[in-house]
């Protein structure tokens, strides 16, 4: 079963194959929680957002498409969602604005499975800083903001005293700029 692929083993998980689900385990466990102490900083919550994350994969009715991008960023997109959840909460909890995460690329995690995708995640990281100079250093505030450190639209137009739909029209301007500039750099 070791040398099925990750889209094969997901379609076994849904079944409820259990050794599917641990093989998952073994191969992606340490990206995982690599990058969930990056941002948090914490190692038990690392470890809680693992078992999160494999409980997600054990029990979402929602499937991996590989037509749609790779199973490392679907697996990261998932990380990354529980880590904002449990950001949030401790948020909720100390109440107020508070700086969990340094830096936003450093918290991209360095771990990774194979050399090649750490040459691809250095070049990622290479590509968001290149991009980052197309921004105003309020629009690069508001996408660290909203992406890294898992502040609401609504958490993020109190803090700044604007209208929610302003703050919403500035996230999606920023976007739209990083997304040409990270397409045109990329076919480069």
């Amino acid at each position: 079963m070791h040398h099925l692929s990750d889209y094969e083993l997901m379609l076994l998980v849904k079944q409820k194959e259990q050794e599917a689900l641990s093989i998952l385990y073994d191969r992606y466990v340490s990206l995982i929680y690599s990058f969930a102490y990056k941002a948090l900083r914490d190692e038990q919550a690392a470890r809680d957002i693992v078992q999160s994350v494999y409980v997600r994969l054990w029990t979402t009715d929602s499937e991996f498409n590989p037509d749609k991008g790779k199973f490392t960023s679907w697996l990261i997109t998932i990380t990354r969602n529980l880590t904002m959840d449990w950001l949030r909460q401790q948020r909720r909890r100390s109440s107020g604005l508070v700086a969990y995460l340094p830096e936003e690329l450093e918290r991209i995690p360095d771990q990774t499975p194979s050399p090649e995708a750490h040459v691809e995640r250095d070049s990622l990281k290479e590509q968001v800083r290149s991009a980052y100079r197309f921004l105003s250093k309020q629009q690069i505030e508001l996408v660290e903001d909203f992406y890294w450190r898992g502040y609401s639209l609504r958490e993020l137009a109190e803090h700044y005293k604007e209208p929610l739909g302003t703050v919403k029209n500035r996230l999606h301007q920023a976007l739209k700029i990083l997304r040409r500039h990270l397409v045109v750099e990329g076919e480069g």
